[in-house]
């Protein structure tokens, strides 16, 4: 008789002990947080024909690492491929073998359909979602998670990590009411849920609510940061709260301390330091030598397999000065747009002209920035990323525009930008 899961799904090739394991595995990556790996690692030891288990794993390297762990992740999915495996399963397989091949759409399609038919399968809500934010498709981050819910109650286990990933789609959708409430139940129902943490920190961004963030992210950090593996990410929204209230010594000490110091390798990690050190730029505070080193972590990696990191490597040479190697990484993203997968579609429509604006801007080309931006920015969405990410676009423009000496373009932008804020609007309205 198979072994199931909590859900009732069948688990292929695993024993009694493996399922346990993987479903504590399981339980942490939910929250992005704990120790999953090894977990796995024991389960695959008991039980080699342990599908699911496999999948795991790879979801967990394939995406936002370095080149080294994304080989484990091939690795796993290399023995999983050719094992006896129901069709959810199997799925799920489909799903990483389109990941590998860059086509991330296809990726999500599949485990939409898993999700349709399996709506209580977290992994595939999870990973799915995941693949929304790397399309940047704000309308699937949110109804991928909404249509499942029916099939969910208070009392199931995880409940938590569905309120949270709903939480951050709504989040997306600008249902920022909702999304708080969403997120902070899910923070009351698992406290370590990193997603759920970052989902209500990205409300208070959008909302312009800095004092509040500050707030929310210490007030309980020791627990959300305690063996998380999306820390750095929650980290870097605390340094954004403290940016927006003009606290550069907290914004720095938060660079050199949690988000950078350990000089991490991974590509999600590496996003966060290069784009916090390019607001740091836009307001012309001086980061001393932060810069080259991020810049020497990013000519280490290879160029053009996606472009939303692309695009950050690109800040950090034309932060670092490192003109060559800018130049190299536009070329790596122009030979990408004729290349395989879905980044030749994010290189062409997004990725490629913000790079050539943030190199213009590097060189004090100020107009050419505001050219590029202007013609690139209402799609950004195209290339991945959340909101918050892709707000330095604007931040970007509207210091071109006012470098530039296009003073009523720079007024227009900020009155925009004032006015995508109503509460904090209303706010100031009603204190006046």
């Amino acid at each position: 008789m198979a072994v199931k899961d909590q859900y009732g799904h069948d688990l292929s090739g695993a024993s009694a002990t493996a399922a346990e394991l993987y479903q504590k595995a399981l339980d942490a990556y939910h929250c992005y947080a704990g120790e999953p790996f090894p977990l796995l690692q024991q389960a695959v030891a008991d039980s080699p024909g342990f599908v699911m288990a496999h999948v795991l794993m790879a979801y967990m390297t394939l995406v936002g690492t370095d080149t080294d762990t994304a080989r484990i992740g091939v690795g796993a999915f290399d023995v999983a491929k050719d094992l006896p495996a129901t069709a959810r399963e199997t799925g799920h397989l489909a799903a990483i073998g389109s990941l590998l091949a860059g086509e991330i759409r296809a990726a999500g399609r599949i485990l939409e359909d898993v999700s349709i038919a399996h709506p209580r399968d977290v992994l595939a809500l999870q990973a799915g979602q995941l693949m929304d934010f790397l399309l940047g498709d704000s309308r699937m981050l949110r109804d991928r998670i909404g249509r499942a819910l029916p099939a969910w109650s208070a009392d199931m286990p995880n409940y938590h990590a569905i309120l949270g990933m709903h939480a951050f789609g709504l989040e997306e959708t600008a249902l920022y009411d909702r999304a708080e409430a969403a997120g902070r139940l899910a923070i009351h129902l698992e406290p370590r849920n990193n997603w759920a943490q970052h989902a209500v920190a990205h409300v208070l961004e959008m909302q312009d609510r800095r004092a509040d963030g500050v707030t929310w992210m210490r007030q309980d950090s020791g627990t959300w940061s305690h063996q998380s593996f999306f820390a750095i990410h929650n980290w870097w929204h605390l340094a954004l709260f403290h940016l927006g209230l003009g606290e550069i010594d907290e914004v720095l000490a938060l660079y050199d301390g949690p988000i950078y110091g350990d000089r991490s390798g991974m590509a999600f990690d590496m996003v966060d330091a290069a784009a916090l050190l390019w607001r740091l730029k836009l307001r012309g505070v001086d980061v001393g030598d932060r810069w080259a080193v991020l810049a020497g972590n990013y000519a280490t990696q290879p160029r053009g397999g996606y472009a939303f990191d692309d695009v950050h490597a690109v800040m950090a040479f034309v932060g670092a000065g490192r003109d060559a190697e800018a130049e190299a990484a536009l070329a790596a993203m122009a030979a990408a747009v004729e290349g395989p997968g879905d980044n030749a579609m994010f290189t062409r429509d997004v990725g490629l002209p913000v790079a050539q604006a943030l190199t213009a801007f590097g060189r004090g080309e100020y107009a050419r920035t505001c050219e590029l931006l202007r013609g690139v920015r209402n799609r950004a969405g195209r290339f991945g990323g959340s909101h918050a990410q892709r707000d330095l676009l604007d931040l970007t423009l509207i210091a071109a525009a006012g470098r530039a000496g296009e003073t009523s373009l720079e007024r227009a932008l900020l009155a925009e930008r004032a006015e995508a804020m109503p509460l904090v609007k209303a706010s100031r309205s009603l204190a006046a």
